[in-house]
């Protein structure tokens, strides 16, 4: 299967990125007054009516009675209010939205700014935060605000808007075009449809000319093409679909090291924006690519580097030819427009190898060609060097006249045992190494010389270069022609030798690459590996540097002792945050003297590692950049080898956990609770018959068996993470009774203060953990406070949060282990976790406590001493208004 009947791995990862993320449909208009936020409202209330949990995040309605009718029957999450300079903002509320966590969205204005002190500072942000926690999204944005059109509409508006949406958010939604005539939306402004009368009239003078709204109704139309035209291309390469589906243009052009390739790069771009398509620029390597300067290396970079500044995809692959390497690409591509310059070859070089572009017009299919003249400038330099350089070295010449000589030495050897016309078959052994070594001028040289030797020492009269027999005349012209044929076929023999020696050589250097990686036994040792290699084969320093949460982290360096200054840092960070090259020799950061390429994983960049020389030189030629690129790939593979392998050896060791904790709840299920309910019924027996006191003993022993069962079993369902919960209005006055009535026992002779004052509202928890809660503090506050000392029950109302707090008068907490007393098993000297006990109890409330949502803490007392736990109820879960709901 060829490569472009193939499906297209990038298109894959590209699709498998989308899974689990919400969808986003973005309304775009070309001004405001469309109708976006109105048709968005009305498919929002078509998907309720559907049956999907569809709210409002947030929508301007700007007074609009037909926008404020829609509104109606649609949920309205709440604002957040954002005070700011003595102003009261109100924003969409993303926190209440992930908590709600319904299937649709509505967020109207996407380029909205939100109010310093946000969580993000764009409201698209906002939304690809949404997006992340898979809730659909749908949203309005007019095309004055995409990033890339803001200087094109302010040429010709003279309006610059200063909140704009990044074009890679475009990228990712489905766009609906909500288009009106010029003419109706003016009208609809004169009506005041859109602005309040006295702006209105102002807009009609500046904005909302006919002209403008035009102009901006073509960018709108032109915008959502060029998304769809990428969405179906992402389509057909995941499917190697045939055929270039030119539903909208694609340039491509092709550059080489030749200086009027700058030029063919603007040219190209110039196209593409009048085209308003996207392009790619283009570099074929051919046998040919092996023979470049320095400088000339170094002027295919820069121009390769222009087109990417000027916003064009950039791309070095190989082929046997130009020809064939363009027809592929652009076959790959899709491409419709190709732009190549005039050949600068001479008469000699197109009669050998045909024209370029002749062939790529014959064979190039439904692709225009677009042939550019060169700028006429004189070539210095690199370029002289790069002419003589085709002639060969001195010392070529000077081996294959050699070998000429050889052969007339051997020939008049031979010559006594051999006829004449044999002799002349011995000279194409010299023209054939020649050809083959050196090249094809060395090779037609070496014929040329050798046709000259076999006039002068062999043919009548020896030693002149007359020729008397005209057959010997043919016989020279025969031998010069396939002298030059032989040299032709063994030069071009030589080139694909040439290049299929350094494809042998990459795909060496991949597998020993690879077994490098392989043989690595933890990922240290194989990033160490990797920094190493790399090092190795470009001759470079390198670091490798991975996510964390302070920022991209060293890890393995070659030489050890690389360390990153803070510029260094910044590009790595950036390389790594936006997926893309930064430093010496990219377009971003270049100040500094390391290059970071990000290390591209399955789910984002995995790492990234960085480049430099000793020299402070480009750290990677344009030709080494595809096998830097293959290396890191390899890289990505086997960093995520690892670290799978790492999660299923936690996967093995959890599902060793699980079976023994099964085994546990089996034992304690029925081996421990069978006796103790048949211990709890005799009891009661003996406390009507027999002992009071010695039943009362047996019935509070039992109880405490009883609890510290259910310890282990709640322990065992929090740690399984299979806790159910049913979160419903609840009086904490009523839990707290509750909870001292089934404790008293473990608070005999002890008086329970409690402090709640009737004012307090509902919350909503989970009534059956609460008391679990409760319950387990008031029996660490019975076992551990002193003899005859009162346990106090108080809760205290704050303005974002209800503190319920258990508090005894006992040894206390000591200072610095307040975390510690909720770990499990944990029992602390001097403090109330000294004394006898399982150290499960405060654990479990720590455990049931997160997972209602509220938060519990610790803290010593001095006066009186003693130990105070607060369970601290948040303000989402207060119930100040009560809805149907909310009733149990």
């Amino acid at each position: 299967m060829s490569d472009q009947h193939r499906p297209d791995p990038e298109a894959f990862l590209r699709q498998a990125a989308r899974e689990g993320r919400g969808r986003l449909k973005v309304f775009l208009g070309a001004a405001p007054g469309v109708g976006k936020t109105y048709e968005m409202l009305a498919e929002g209330r078509q998907r309720r009516e559907a049956g999907i949990d569809v709210v409002i995040g947030i929508v301007e309605t700007h007074g609009r009675r037909e926008t404020e009718a829609m509104v109606q029957g649609l949920e309205v999450v709440p604002r957040r209010i954002v005070a700011h300079q003595s102003h009261a903002l109100a924003e969409m509320d993303i926190d209440a939205i992930l908590a709600r966590h319904p299937a649709l969205v509505l967020v109207d204005e996407l380029a909205h700014s939100n109010a310093p002190g946000s969580r993000h500072p764009k409201r698209y942000q906002d939304v690809q935060e949404l997006l992340a926690a898979g809730i659909d999204v749908y949203s309005t944005v007019n095309i004055q605000h995409i990033e890339s059109l803001n200087d094109v509409v302010a040429s010709f508006t003279r309006v610059r808007v200063r909140e704009t949406v990044p074009d890679s958010v475009l990228e990712e939604a489905e766009i609906e075009v909500i288009d009106i005539p010029p003419d109706e939306l003016i009208e609809r402004l004169k009506e005041g449809k859109v602005y309040i009368p006295e702006e209105a009239s102002r807009a009609l003078t500046h904005f909302f000319s006919k002209s403008n709204l035009t102009a901006l109704r073509e960018l709108a139309l032109r915008r959502a093409a060029q998304a769809v035209d990428a969405q179906m291309l992402d389509y057909v390469r995941a499917h190697a679909l045939a055929g270039s589906f030119a539903a909208g243009e694609r340039v491509v052009v092709a550059v080489s090291e030749l200086p009027q390739s700058a030029g063919l790069v603007r040219a190209a771009k110039r196209l593409a924006d009048a085209l308003r398509a996207p392009w790619t620029a283009v570099h074929i390597e051919t046998p040919r690519t092996q023979g470049f300067s320095e400088e000339e290396r170094q002027r295919l970079a820069e121009t390769l580097a222009l087109a990417a500044r000027l916003g064009a995809e950039t791309a070095s692959i190989p082929a046997a030819g130009v020809a064939e390497g363009l027809r592929s690409f652009t076959a790959d591509m899709r491409a419709t427009q190709l732009v190549i310059g005039k050949s600068t070859r001479s008469w000699w070089f197109e009669l050998r190898h045909g024209s370029v572009v002749d062939r790529l017009i014959r064979d190039i299919g439904n692709v225009a060609v677009h042939v550019l003249p060169g700028e006429e400038r004189p070539v210095s330099g690199g370029a002289g060097q790069r002419s003589r350089g085709a002639w060969g070295q001195p010392l070529d010449y000077v081996w294959a006249m050699l070998m000429v000589a050889a052969t007339t030495l051997a020939g008049r050897l031979l010559l006594q045992l051999i006829d004449l016309s044999n002799i002349s078959l011995l000279y194409l052994v010299p023209v054939m190494v020649a050809a083959a070594s050196y090249g094809l001028r060395a090779g037609l040289a070496t014929g040329v010389a050798s046709s000259l030797a076999y006039n002068f020492f062999f043919l009548p009269p020896t030693g002149t270069l007359t020729v008397n027999n005209p057959e010997n005349v043919i016989s020279i012209l025969v031998f010069l022609g396939v002298a030059v044929v032989t040299s032709q076929f063994a030069a071009r023999m030589h080139a694909q030798t040439a290049l299929a020696q350094a494809s042998a050589r990459q795909n060496a250097t991949l597998a020993g690459f690879s077994r490098q990686l392989t043989a690595s036994a933890s990922p240290e040792e194989m990033r160490h590996a990797i920094c190493a290699e790399v090092a190795r084969l470009f001759d470079v320093r390198a670091v490798l540097l991975v996510p964390s949460a302070l920022g991209p982290q060293l890890r393995a360096a070659y030489p050890p002792e690389d360390r990153l200054d803070e510029i260094e840092r910044a590009a790595a960070r950036w390389a790594m945050e936006h997926d893309e090259p930064a430093g010496r020799g990219s377009s971003t950061l270049t100040a500094s003297d390391w290059l970071f390429h990000p290390v591209r994983g399955k789910a984002g960049v995995i790492a990234v590692i960085g480049l430099a020389r000793e020299d402070a030189g480009e750290p990677v030629r344009s030709d080494q950049v595809p096998l830097l690129m293959s290396l890191l790939n390899q890289a990505a593979i086997a960093l995520e080898r690892v670290a799978l392998e790492e999660e299923m050896m936690e996967a093995g060791q959890i599902r060793e956990r699980d079976r023994l904790r099964s085994a546990l709840l089996s034992s304690v299920s029925h081996d421990l609770r069978t006796p103790l309910t048949t211990i709890l019924s005799t009891t009661r027996e003996l406390r009507t018959g027999y002992s009071p006191e010695l039943a009362e003993t047996l019935d509070a022993e039992a109880q405490r068996l009883n609890r510290f069962i259910a310890n282990l079993l709640d322990m065992a369902r929090v740690e399984a993470g299979a806790l159910p919960l049913r979160m419903e209005a609840t009086d904490l006055f009523d839990a707290v009774a509750s909870a001292v009535h089934d404790t008293r026992p473990a608070l005999a002779g002890r008086a329970v203060e409690v402090e709640i004052p009737p004012d307090i509202p509902l919350v909503r928890v989970d009534a059956t953990l609460l008391h679990h809660c409760l319950i387990n503090l008031l029996d660490n506050a019975g076992r551990y406070g002193d003899p005859d000392t009162p346990v106090t029950v108080r809760a205290v109302r704050r303005p974002d949060a209800i503190d319920l707090s258990v508090i005894d008068q006992g040894p206390g907490i000591p200072p610095g282990e307040e975390k510690r007393v909720f770990d499990t098993f944990t029992r602390l000297e001097g403090s109330d976790r000294a004394k006898t006990g399982t150290g499960l109890g405060l654990a479990i409330v720590k455990a049931f406590a997160e997972a209602m949502g509220l938060a519990v803490e610790a803290r010593g007392m001095t006066d009186p001493p003693g130990a105070c736990f607060t369970l601290s109820i948040p303000r989402p879960l207060i119930l100040t208004d009560l809805s149907d709901e909310d009733l149990p």
